[in-house]
Order: C-alpha cells, then sequence, then structure tokens
C-alpha cells in the first residue's frame, strides 16, 4: 500500500497484512498552546509509520500547524505489502482556560497517495500485476481539549474528516473483487477518529502516547485499519 496524504498528514496511510487496505488512521497533531510564540513540535511512529509534526501559536488565539509522515511497513514473505507519505495543513483557534486547560479547534486538510502490490495474487490471475495506486485527499476539523502542566498533559481530540480518492489505477484482483472498482465504488468516507494522548517527563521535552480510533461512517466494512497506538517524543517551547 501506498499512502501519500495526510500532512501534517495523515492521512491517508494504509497498513499492509495478507489483504489489501487503503486506510490508515495517522498520529493526530494536538499541540495544546496556550500563549502567543508558543512552539510544539513532535516525532512519533511505531513500526510501520514514522511522523513529524509542528505547531506555532501566531497570536493570542490563532495558531498553524502541519504534519507529515511515510507509512513503510515491510513486506511480507510472499512479497505483499505497500507504502506511503502524507502532508497535512491547519489554522484555528486556542483558549486557555484557567492555569491548566486548553481548548483548540483547527480546520484541517491533507493530501498524498498511496499504493498496495500483492504479488500473491498473480498465479490465480495471471494477465495482472497485482498492483492498485491512488491518490488521496483528507479535509475537516479537529477539535482538543486537554490539561497541561510542566510534568505531565492529558489530551482527548476528535478528528472529524471526509476522505476521498482519485487518480484510481491498478489491476488487482482480490478475492475475485476487482479492487479498482472497489475503491472506486468507495472513493468518498466520512470518518470520526476520537484520540487519547498523554505527555510525561519535562517541560520542555516529554514522552508521547497516543492511541486513536477511525470510525466510517460511510461503510463500516471498508477494507482499512480502525485502530492505531504511536510513541514518540513531544517539544515545548515558549
Amino acid at each position: 500500500m501506498r499512502h501519500l496524504v495526510w500532512a501534517f498528514i495523515a492521512i491517508c496511510f494504509l497498513s499492509m497484512g495478507c489483504n489489501p487496505k487503503y486506510y490508515t488512521p495517522n498520529t493526530q497533531n494536538v499541540p495544546l498552546l496556550s500563549e502567543k510564540g508558543e512552539t510544539n513540535l513532535t516525532v512519533s511512529g511505531n513500526g510501520n509509520q514514522a511522523e513529524f509534526q509542528g505547531a506555532f501559536a501566531l497570536s493570542s488565539g490563532f495558531a498553524l500547524k502541519a504534519n507529515g509522515g511515510l507509512f513503510i511497513p515491510p513486506d511480507l514473505d510472499n512479497g505483499n505489502g505497500g507504502s506511503g507519505s502524507f502532508f497535512e495543513f491547519g489554522g484555528g483557534y486556542f483558549k486557555p482556560i484557567g492555569e491548566n486547560l486548553v481548548f483548540e479547534t483547527y480546520a484541517i486538510a491533507g493530501f498524498g497517495s498511496m499504493e498496495n502490490h500483492l504479488p500473491s495474487t498473480m498465479e490465480s490471475n495471471p494477465l495482472t500485476q497485482g498492483d492498485i495506486s491512488a491518490s488521496v485527499l483528507r479535509y475537516g476539523i479537529q477539535p482538543n481539549f486537554g490539561y497541561k502542566s510542566n510534568n505531565f498533559s492529558a489530551a482527548l481530540s476528535s478528528r472529524v474528516v471526509n476522505l476521498t480518492y482519485s487518480n484510481i489505477e491498478g489491476d488487482l484482483i482480490f478475492d475475485g473483487v476487482d479492487q479498482v472498482n472497489y475503491l472506486k465504488d468507495n472513493s468518498s468516507n466520512f470518518l470520526i477518529e476520537p484520540a487519547l494522548t498523554l505527555r510525561g517527563g519535562f517541560e520542555k521535552i516529554k514522552l508521547q502516547l497516543q492511541y486513536g480510533y477511525s470510525i466510517n461512517l460511510s461503510n463500516n466494512d471498508f477494507t482499512q485499519d480502525k485502530s492505531y497506538l504511536t510513541l514518540g517524543l513531544n517539544f515545548n517551547f515558549k
């Protein structure tokens, strides 16, 4: 699979096992900004993906953010696999609530591409190459609400987005189903993706753990990953 969407993003990433998959949710960019000039940076990932995120408070209430990443899981022994990359950007509003609470919400947009290659399907479909690729676009909003202190922070966030595919090409047939036609028939998906982010450490550098879940309201059976867990380092400068 190959994804080039989410941006810093994403977005849209693939995860590959024995079956083709056309989407894997990326780590959400949850900066929890609270004052003008504050910068928040994160590097994160897991065994299949690597990501970088950044955000900067332009004023006492408005911020910009961007994120990007690569999805590069190793191929299976039979050669099945895929890859992807992604870029996403956004802008929005943040507001401190009291000493330690922060609310923020961002409009976000990400773009990229993806590919799956399943050479194991070629024996039963000899006139095919077992490949599929597409361009990806994801856009929507992401509200965040969290607690932050010098040594610990915790946040709940939810990405509400529309995910679309275009330039779909290839000849992959899996379990008797033409996957190009399948992806064209499911080229638009509405997703709600809640996530929990925990950070702990020092004032300027913390260990970050994020768990997220993707709910596809358009097609619950869409061939995608529904959850993820990433680990990273978060840097904050005021």
